[in-house]
């Protein structure tokens, strides 16, 4: 039976073989064209294939690849973001920020070694500095989200709607530790269009995103990126440093501005951008609205105080990885854990690696601050941690930080080189205001009036004073006898950011 199938195979192959080659013949003397050589050819195939194939036709060219119809209606090629944008740009706004700076008249006067000659009453000159921001509605009564970065310092606060009308805005809420700021402005109870809050968790690398804002005062411009990057903390802009990237065009006067998502709901607060030239280069960073909108709720006391683990630590390298059998590099790696906080409660020690936050991958300290400030005090989070080798999920109840020792607020006077600053006792709850370690000890300064001697001298917030004339100061009242009882002579320690700096004063 085979050998018969086999001889019938090769009868039909050879006959189609001669066929084949008489039509070449016929076709190289010219007694047929190319049309007719194409029909014998077809003929030739019909007449000696195997029934077998017969019953099978070959599919047409159209079910073999995608259609390639004519578009037949305007709505079948005109993709367009006209409806989201056209809803959205009116909560898109303007922030113009005016301050009055007063800078020596003679630059050689900024200098110390001149200032030793001529003394610190030098002349000054008064100068109007100006700020250009965006910023977005975020509730129809007139609530506005930007930068403080772009209100920091502003004394006339002026937001410029898109139609032009220009309201006077006050300040609800400002904090530096996420570069955002709350403003409100008087709409005599008219509603204005405000662009409601996503979900910026469920971002997704890829997306398409769209970003609004005023870019070097040319007037509201929208282009169009997609999310590059999540969790991002290379922008070193505010000490939650957990940022959405996107390559959508983002130029000076589009901080504050909105990054939404295709269906018009708020993603980000646009806020940084990474370039050599002060241009877009496609490395924009946005501040995600879920930490944005926790800010908007504290607009509400005027203060927004986060909850934290209390605890402090390094990312894991591969080193540590390797060392502690994780297979990989990931999770954070605790130092310290403060006594009686949330992680300590929970029964976390020092040595143990969190791994993730409800479900969350954590990286470094940034982003597990990040997915603490996204709560309030009270709430329970879940944890992945890995324990000497072993890996278990624990539940955190977060709190606020400690104020121990009491802040004991003073603005010191009288005739000394800190004159003017506002210092604290620190602890973690002031550390953590102003983005220091949560178990630094000692004095901090919080704040410097622009005309006394701590800023003729240099003082900026942050700044911890460790001794004055060799003995360490401990507390703020400490502090104010040593300045009191120098007696015209002041040798200063301070530690700022980790380096010890010297001041020596007489007068």
């Amino acid at each position: 039976m085979r050998n018969n199938r086999g001889r019938g195979i090769a009868d039909r192959s050879g006959a189609i073989v001669a066929w084949v080659m008489e039509a070449v013949k016929m076709y190289r003397s010219g007694l047929i064209g190319v049309a007719a050589f194409a029909l014998l050819a077809g003929a030739l195939y019909t007449v000696t294939a195997p029934a077998a194939t017969a019953k099978k036709p070959v599919p047409a060219a159209e079910t073999l690849a995608p259609s390639r119809e004519m578009p037949r209606e305007m709505r079948q090629v005109q993709l367009t973001f006209a409806p989201v944008v056209r809803r959205i740009a009116p909560a898109v706004v303007n922030v113009y920020s005016r301050s009055v700076v007063q800078t020596p008249i003679n630059p050689f006067f900024n200098d110390p070694f001149f200032q030793r000659f001529f003394g610190l009453n030098t002349q000054q000159q008064k100068r109007v500095q100006q700020s250009l921001g965006s910023g977005v509605i975020v509730r129809g009564d007139g609530l506005i989200l930007t930068n403080n970065h772009v209100i920091q310092g502003g004394q006339d606060i002026v937001v410029s709607l898109n139609d032009k009308r220009e309201f006077k805005a006050k300040v609800q809420l400002a904090d530096p530790r996420t570069d955002l700021a709350v403003l409100k402005i008087d709409t005599k109870g008219e509603r204005l269009p405000a662009i409601e809050f996503g979900n910026s968790d469920a971002l997704q690398v890829g997306d398409v995103v769209l970003a609004i804002g005023d870019p070097f005062g040319v007037g509201q411009t929208v282009t169009m990126g997609i999310v590059s990057a999540l969790a991002r903390a290379s922008a070193d802009a505010s000490n939650y440093q957990f940022f959405i990237q996107t390559d959508a065009a983002i130029n000076p006067g589009n901080s504050g501005g909105a990054l939404v998502t295709t269906d018009g709901r708020l993603a980000g607060i646009n806020t940084a951008i990474l370039s050599p030239s002060g241009g877009n280069i496609g490395i924009g960073f946005a501040i995600p609205a879920n930490l944005a909108r926790r800010v908007v709720e504290g607009a509400a006391t005027g203060a927004i105080r986060f909850p934290w683990i209390g605890a402090d630590g390094q990312p894991v390298t591969s080193e540590i990885a390797n060392a502690m059998k994780l297979g990989r590099p990931q999770g954070v790696l605790l130092k310290t854990v403060y006594p009686n906080g949330p992680a300590a409660q929970a029964g976390l020690h020092t040595g143990d690696v969190i791994v993730s936050v409800d479900g969350a991958d954590v990286d470094d300290m940034q982003s597990l601050n990040y997915r603490v400030a996204t709560h309030k005090a009270g709430d329970s989070v879940k944890a992945k941690v890995v324990s000497d080798g072993h890996w278990r999920e624990v539940t955190l109840k977060l709190a606020l930080p400690p104020e121990s020792p009491s802040r004991n607020s003073t603005t010191l006077g009288g005739r000394n080189p800190l004159a003017g600053a506002r210092v604290e006792n620190l602890s973690p709850a002031v550390a953590l205001d102003l983005q220091m370690n949560l178990f630094a000890r000692g004095v901090v300064v919080r704040s410097v009036s622009g005309n006394g001697f701590a800023a003729r001298y240099g003082f900026a917030p942050g700044d911890v004073v460790r001794s004055v004339n060799g003995k360490n100061v401990g507390d703020v009242g400490q502090l104010r006898s040593l300045l009191d009882g120098a007696h015209g002579h002041w040798d200063l320690v301070i530690d700022r950011a980790g380096r010890r700096l010297s001041l020596t004063v007489d007068g």
